[in-house]
């Protein structure tokens, strides 16, 4: 069976534990990096949410996670407001396989 986990500030998380995610608690980007190698490596692990704040400090380990696991990994807003990293990442991906924006990225500049 595939587990949920949400990675990120404690303060930030508790809440997904009510509705059955494992948490990993993180403080900063360097221990990010860390604990998504060792998930990237695990396999019952179906889905990944990563907090905004840590997840703009270090795209390079969103980036690695996605090349080693099969999980899907997403970056989630917190209450300090989204920055809209996951849609950006979203509509990157969309425009490099067809050649075109058509999910309008710019509005966010």
């Amino acid at each position: 069976m595939y587990k949920a986990y949400v990675v990120g500030e404690r303060h930030l998380i508790m809440e997904f534990k009510a509705v059955g995610f494992e948490l990993i608690t993180v403080e900063d980007s360097t221990k990010l990096e860390r604990e998504l190698i060792k998930l990237s490596g695990a396999p019952d692990v179906g889905l990944v949410f990563v907090t905004e704040s840590l997840a703009m400090e270090k795209p390079d380990a969103i980036d690695e996670f996605r090349q080693r696991s099969k999980a899907i990994i997403t970056v989630i807003p917190t209450h300090e407001g989204s920055r809209h990293t996951s849609f950006l990442a979203i509509s990157k991906t969309v425009e490099h396989s067809i050649g075109i924006d058509i999910l309008g990225k710019d509005i966010f500049k």
